[in-house]
């Protein structure tokens, strides 16, 4: 086995697979760009090696200085995790030139499976079925129309040379061709050095269904079932699990095979996936074979109970596989949610700074694999996966329920993230019945579908929570502020229990709390419910906050402000005011907020870097026309007018650095 590894990576990745070289005893080298110098995985690597400056073309995608560092420090193996380099078929080769071992498949193989032009030809010429379409490379905009008038609407645009959903554009109309074709290209160009397009027929609301393989320099290759990655959002995946409700055995078996059959045919070698598509009838279509270790591979440790990466780095070492496929058995089931740091309330845009407050949820068979903790840095150069958590129930009920729990005790502040939305798809009916397409946030979870309200008894159990912390720090501040001998003092007046109004939103509670004989038992009424509660033993106010319920365990993350306490349980957020019942009295005569008049400046709603501007001085714009194009994390945005007017001034370049807020043009 290698003594010493390179990890050409950064984040939850790196990090993840110096766990899996810690316990082999293998060696590692991590590198790193010039902001993330006291990144998770710089300190935990046994090496750390400076790249560069910020941009990944002058760090992580420096081919000629990542193969240097290796040779330098004495690695015999290159690990690229995934992106990056990581489907890089020149970087492959020049590795291998180096004399080091690449851990992945040969650079011929990436070449012609990264290609998905030419992986789609294999896979038909392998008997796998694949989606309609016209697996030629575009070469103009007359060339598009006309092959996805031939195809017919609607259409996907797919960038030949990668996946992972960098490039990639649904066309519904004629009139939308040309400015998706524009974007496709720049975001390919910029994320694969290549900007060849190919079009396929969209297939409306499928199943997204992937196969997990294993081959040998020997010859072997086996399939460790499937993935179910349906959940996702602009082709990015946020929940993934194994095994699919959809597959049974047979087709379960059949995919496996022909995903075997693909990487044999390919000559592949290393850890790989392939990629299907399910439609409504039960059909299935290739869609892609990617070429490295999945971001969703947790889920298949979970439940086959192998390493991943340690399977990588022994047929890279050129070891045989260690088991044959009637050894794989898939025991009880996995879900993965990814974090993501996003503005989920602002249509996702990414968010970026100083992470203030930290702290990962824990319990039996819950995983979190994370490559940030409290005072790192999130910045706009990279891609916006923070960490992943992932958890094993004996059935998926289990594994859904372990998730809910685990989501709501992930505590992080400083940045936004999508914990609270991975809770709400979890905690979906649609999804607890397995109702799954890839349309399923647009059907279930966007501002324009109509979400499922929340559990009365959800809401109840966030009143209790923000309303007994209340209490408990009320009760702090008094009794610190008291004189000794007023605290010892008995009185003979009957004891009354607290009462409290707790108001958010349409919600307005009325909740009585009753200490019990023991400290921290409680007996609380919301309105006419009677709930018996346990607090921690410690009566301080908390983040995360462990209360039982009804003698089940529930979590809580929770912020205040003074009587406004923000709770966050199940994937739902609630601000609730609490009053006293004479400051309630009060309160209803005070002041309503005004709303604050909008201006005819035109903000940024993300930090980036600004890509294109498409208009200029005195040109008379329209609502929803495309002004800019900013570029964050890996992912270009435009930025849509939001009135019908005439442009006044543009106060940014093609270049500059943007933040939140900064004004990008103002109209007259």
């Amino acid at each position: 086995m290698f003594t010493k590894i390179l990890i050409a990576n950064r984040g939850e990745i790196a990090v993840r697979i110096i766990g899996t070289c810690k316990r082999m005893g293998v060696g590692t080298v991590a590198v790193y760009s010039e902001p993330d110098f006291r990144s998770l995985h710089v300190v935990q690597a046994d090496e750390a090696v400076l790249l560069g400056g910020a941009r990944p073309a002058e760090s992580y995608l420096n081919q000629t200085k990542i193969l240097q560092i290796a040779r330098d420090s004495g690695c015999q193996a290159i690990h690229p995790g995934y992106g990056f380099l990581s489907e890089n078929a020149a970087f492959a080769d020049a590795a291998a030139k180096a004399g080091l071992a690449f851990v992945g498949p040969p650079g011929p193989v990436i070449a012609m499976l990264g290609d998905k032009i030419a992986a789609k030809q294999l896979a038909a010429a392998a008997g796998v079925p694949t989606v309609p379409g016209h697996i030629k490379a575009l070469v103009s905009y007359e060339d598009a129309a006309e092959v996805a008038a031939e195809v017919g609407y609607p259409i996907l645009l797919k960038p030949a040379a990668g996946g992972g959903g960098k490039g990639m554009r649904t066309v519904y109309r004629p009139e939308d061709l040309a400015s998706a074709l524009k974007m496709c290209q720049q975001e390919t160009r910029k994320a694969f050095g290549d900007d060849a397009i190919f079009i396929e027929r969209y297939i409306e609301a499928p199943r997204h269904i992937e196969i997990q393989v294993m081959a040998d320099s020997h010859g072997h290759v086996i399939y460790l079932g499937e993935r179910e990655c349906s959940i996702q959002r602009r082709y990015q995946k946020i929940i993934e699990e194994s095994p699919s409700m959809a597959l049974d055995e047979p087709t379960r078996a059949k995919m496996g095979q022909m995903a075997c059959a693909l990487a044999q045919r390919s000559g592949y070698i290393n850890a790989g996936t392939v990629e299907f598509i399910f439609d409504k009838d039960g059909q299935f279509y290739f869609l892609e074979m990617n070429t490295r270790l999945q971001v969703e591979h947790p889920v298949t440790e979970m439940v086959t109970g192998l390493d991943l990466v340690e399977l990588q780095l022994r047929v890279a070492d050129g070891e045989p596989l260690p088991l044959k496929q009637e050894h794989i058995e898939l025991n009880g089931w996995a879900i993965e949610a990814r974090v993501c740091a996003e503005d989920t309330d602002r249509g996702f845009v990414p968010s970026v700074g100083l992470i203030t407050r930290y702290a990962e949820p824990r319990g039996s068979r819950i995983r979190v694999d994370s490559g940030v903790d409290a005072g790192s840095t999130v910045h706009v150069f990279y891609d916006p996966m923070l960490a992943k958590v992932i958890t094993w129930g004996k059935d998926r009920e289990q594994a859904r329920l372990k998730m809910v729990r685990a989501l709501n005790g992930y505590h992080i502040e400083g940045i936004k993230t999508n914990v609270d939305f991975a809770n709400q798809v979890i905690t979906h009916p649609a999804f607890i019945s397995g109702q799954l397409s890839t349309n399923f946030i647009a059907e279930h979870l966007t501002e324009q579908t109509k979400r499922v309200a929340p559990p009365e008894k959800n809401i109840h159990f966030m009143a209790i929570a923000a309303t007994l912390i209340h209490h408990l720090r009320d009760n702090l501040i008094q009794n610190s502020l008291l004189p000794m001998r007023a605290r010892v003092g008995r009185t003979s007046a009957p004891r009354i229990p607290p009462a409290y109004i707790a108001k958010s939103d349409g919600f307005i509670f009325a909740i009585a709390i009753e200490r019990q004989i023991r400290e921290n038992e409680w007996r609380v009424q919301v309105n006419d419910v009677r709930y018996e509660v346990i607090t921690p033993p410690m009566e301080y106010y908390r983040r995360r906050l462990k209360l039982v319920i009804n003698d089940q365990p529930h979590h809580f993350r929770l912020r205040y402000s003074g009587n406004f306490i923000e709770t966050a349980f199940c994937g739902n957020i609630q601000t609730f005011e609490i009053y006293t019942p004479k400051e309630w009295q009060l309160a209803q005569f005070m002041p309503k907020p005004v709303p604050k008049a909008t201006d005819n400046l035109l903000r940024c709603p993300m930090p980036g870097l600004i890509v294109e501007i498409k208009t200029q001085p005195g040109v008379r714009v329209f609502k929803g026309q495309e002004l800019l194009t900013i570029e964050s994390m890996k992912m270009e945005t435009s930025v849509a007018s939001p009135v019908d007017g005439e442009v006044a001034e543009i106060g940014v370049a093609p270049g500059d650095a943007v933040d939140t807020g900064t004004v990008l043009l103002s109209f007259k």
